[in-house]
């Protein structure tokens, strides 16, 4: 048993042990003690261990049960794909071929396309056989599909001991402000998510696992904040992971009025550049916010700010984890935590991984990004633009949901926007452009603008499955629009 994850085993044997009935996991019908915990796990493991062998699928919404299952595949080292629930159904079914499962466990929603993919149903599992297995790195233990700019996510496979390192480094980060309740907001088959439950369980903390109906959540992008709030508000949740538009909605309503900060001690944001705007406003009302960076090939967390090394604007300092260090033309390179490969491509036998971002350090090691090096573009007066960093600005600001900037070889930027308030009127919305201009220079600020017609979605492929632009597919199906903006 690899090291990290018979480490992982003996801190969920001690805190049977030592906190044997105080509660471990708490779901919308369901609770389990520490005790029981250990003993459900330890029954799914010989379940897996009697199965033919193959990747397990887990396509299920958020709950203990989907978390056990999650930790029976992990013990039993059996390699598990955890798809998220916004994928589309054309996705779903490149997991399932790509990854040549044999197995999976899924909500009713599903069934059609495991039919259709040759699974049936027997003994609660979907089972199908396959004429020869799909090669996988040795030692995979989970295969995360990135959302990518392309409808074809990428298989990442990444051993147990990678992981585990990570949430582990996660619960030391978060370790002096000591949380004991840990609700799980996103999709546990985010990577994200996932290590966040396993670096609470390694603190012992309890994991809330609500449905994300209930939470309000639906898709990658649609968002009841109503809902949502009043579920942290009730949570009594001690520590959570967001993206940077739930934020937005937590950090507004606390500024309205609407909600405390509560016991909430430790808010880790992630995903996406986060508004340094944004970031002064959580620390205006307390907030205790901790933004950090990563990606799935470098299970998900690279760097963190954290409790008393913390540098607004910056992702934090790398987690002890890792080596960063800058190349020449500015791309982040990481080392020490890398996937073992993608799948139906080479083993990767490197020691740096090139990122894809652009990045610097200050004097005192805390790393700054701006933005995808592929995203960058360049005006018609040189200048360099990475369009991430105003769309952050722009939809931050809490009058914008989405927005695309664009301004390759031309001599001012626009942009395409969608308010938040479908019924806000132009000159709402450019009053927002206008306040996020001024904290912009000028070769950065939006010139003209249009609101879309209709808000960016990844079933119509301008969004990636977590919400990205994706940014060809936008140029391609608003070329008009954009080019009938005046500049």
């Amino acid at each position: 048993m690899p090291h990290e994850l018979e480490r992982f085993q003996q801190v969920l044997t001690n805190n049977a042990r030592d906190r044997g009935d105080a509660i471990a996991i708490q779901g919308a019908n369901r609770r389990l003690t520490w005790m029981e915990l250990l003993v459900e796990v330890e029954g799914r493991v010989q379940v897996l261990r009697q199965q033919a062998p193959g990747a397990l699928v887990l396509a299920m919404d958020n709950g203990p049960e989907a978390l056990l299952w999650d930790l029976a595949a992990l013990f039993a080292e059996r390699p598990c794909v955890f798809i998220p629930s916004f994928f589309s159904a054309a996705q779903f079914e490149h997991c399932l071929q790509q990854s040549g499962a044999t197995l999976a466990l899924a909500e009713a929603q599903w069934s059609d396309h495991f039919t259709e993919q040759g699974f049936s149903q027997h003994d609660g599992f979907w089972r199908r056989a396959v004429a020869a297995p799909v090669a996988l790195p040795g030692g995979t233990a989970k295969i995360t599909y990135t959302s990518g700019s392309t409808g074809r996510p990428k298989g990442v496979c990444l051993s147990a001991d990678t992981l585990l390192r990570v949430a582990r480094e996660l619960e030391m980060a978060s370790r002096a402000t000591a949380p004991q309740r840990y609700l799980a907001v996103l999709p546990l088959g985010v990577l994200l998510e996932n290590l966040g439950v396993y670096a609470a369980l390694m603190a012992g903390a309890c994991v809330l696992l609500y449905p994300q109906a209930q939470l309000g959540i639906g898709g990658a992008s649609q968002v009841d904040f109503k809902r949502l709030l009043g579920a942290v508000a009730l949570s009594g949740a001690h520590s959570l992971i967001l993206v940077p538009q739930l934020l937005m909605g937590l950090v507004t309503a606390i500024e309205r009025g609407l909600m405390q900060v509560g016991p909430l001690r430790f808010v880790a944001v992630g995903g996406a550049r986060v508004s340094p705007d944004l970031l002064a406003r959580a620390e205006a009302v307390g907030l205790p916010v901790f933004e950090g960076y990563g990606l799935s090939e470098c299970a998900s967390v690279v760097a963190l700010n954290r409790p008393g090394a913390v540098r607004p604007g910056s992702v934090g300092k790398p987690l002890p984890h890792v080596q960063v260090r800058i190349a020449e033309d500015g791309e982040v390179m990481v080392a020490g935590s890398t996937l073992l490969g993608y799948l139906e491509e080479p083993v990767f036998q490197g020691q740096w991984w090139a990122t894809g971002d652009l990045g610097y350090f200050d004097e005192q090691g805390y790393l700054y990004l701006n933005g995808r090096k592929k995203h960058q573009f360049i005006t018609s007066f040189g200048r360099n633009v990475n369009p991430e960093w105003v769309e952050a600005e722009l939809t931050q600001s809490g009058v914008l949901a989405q927005a695309f900037v664009h301004g390759e070889g031309l001599p001012r930027n626009s942009a395409l926007l969608w308010p938040l308030d479908p019924n806000a009127s132009d000159d709402t919305i450019e009053q927002a452009v206008q306040q996020c201009n001024a904290r912009l220079p000028d070769y950065a600020r939006v010139h003209a603008w249009r609101r879309l017609p209709v808000p960016f979605d990844s079933r119509d492929e301008t969004l990636t499955a977590n919400g990205r632009p994706r940014r060809e597919a936008i140029l391609k199906r608003y070329d008009t629009l954009l080019s009938d903006i005046p500049l």
